[in-house]
């Protein structure tokens, strides 16, 4: 057993070690069951709310229960990294979702959390645990929300009033006892901004994205062609989609990230749409080196441009 002073330095030095490294901020909840989500995910499958992301049907327990993922898991650890950037694409431009302009996040992030574990297992002693960056079953937003980084807005992403929603969640699960942290209250009040704002009427009721209708799924997850009915709602979006964040009033307070990882090609920000139909497979390979865009693949993103043309 760990001590409630030994829990509470754990626990300051773990979230010092996390502003060190760069992260937003770091919030800590005990590791268990999910009894809330459990009901609202059943529910969210059942509407086939998931299109063809089949994945999100699997291991549907440990979605719900990190201690199925981490042997003797006692703590989930939830970290923000910010990516919102300081400059945009040319406004004459097929558009690309901000969180995909610099380097792909599993990878830097990944290399965060994993200092991040070996700082604790070298100041605090044996430690085990697994990171999680939009990986495995784990649902981020709501652990993030749990130990009080934001709360889940009525476009089902986590919210903060500091700096909006344009972070990347991610989790360190480990086999420690730490100081709980509490959850947030929800600002979102009367607010509809998101909801009235989704050119494919995605978020369906507040709180509730039908993801086989997002903007997001048709760009990147769906492998057949987009349905013909999208036709002129896409908004000139080709990979992912930001309009329920740009919209949100919250994100007025977003601040650039100080990533030099995130920062994007230069070239990627200053083609035209006329560039983007032109488009070569190595042009591709080039600008999207170390990108999350690889994962629409050139065939899919020439797919995409194709469809808003």
């Amino acid at each position: 057993m760990t001590s409630d002073s030994n829990k509470a330095n754990y626990s300051q030095l773990i979230k010092a070690e996390a502003k060190r490294l760069g992260f937003l901020s770091c919030g800590i909840s005990k590791a268990g069951f999910l009894e809330e989500e459990a009901p609202r995910l059943e529910h969210w499958l059942n509407q086939n709310h998931q299109g063809e992301m089949k994945y999100m049907e699997n291991h549907f327990d440990k979605r719900l229960n990190p201690t199925l993922l981490v042997d003797d898991a006692k703590s989930v650890i939830s970290l923000l990294l910010n990516y919102y950037p300081s400059e945009s694409q040319n406004p004459n431009s097929y558009k690309i979702s901000k969180y995909a302009y610099g380097q792909d996040y599993h990878f830097v992030i990944k290399e965060k959390l994993k200092e991040l574990l070996h700082t604790i297992q070298t100041q605090i002693g044996e430690v085990s645990g697994r990171a999680f960056v939009d990986s495995a079953p784990v649902l981020d937003k709501a652990w993030a929300a749990k130990s009080g980084l934001g709360w889940i807005g009525k476009n089902s992403n986590l919210l903060t009033q500091q700096v909006g929603s344009f972070y990347f969640i991610a989790e360190l699960i480990i086999d420690l006892d730490l100081e709980y942290d509490y959850a947030t209250t929800d600002h979102c009040g009367t607010c509809t901004a998101c909801i009235d704002a989704c050119p494919t009427e995605a978020i369906v009721a507040p709180y509730v994205v039908d993801g086989s209708k997002c903007i997001s799924y048709f760009t990147i997850e769906l492998k057949e062609n987009i349905p013909q009915e999208m036709k002129g709602k896409m908004d000139d979006w080709m990979f992912g989609c930001d309009i329920c964040q740009d919209v949100c009033p919250w994100n007025r307070f977003s601040k650039s990230h100080n990533e030099p990882l995130f920062n994007p090609n230069p070239e990627m920000l200053s083609m035209t749409k006329k560039d983007w139909e032109e488009i070569t497979e190595e042009i591709f390979k080039t600008v999207f080196k170390n990108s999350a865009v690889k994962r629409t693949k050139f065939d899919g993103l020439q797919r995409n441009i194709q469809f808003l043309k």
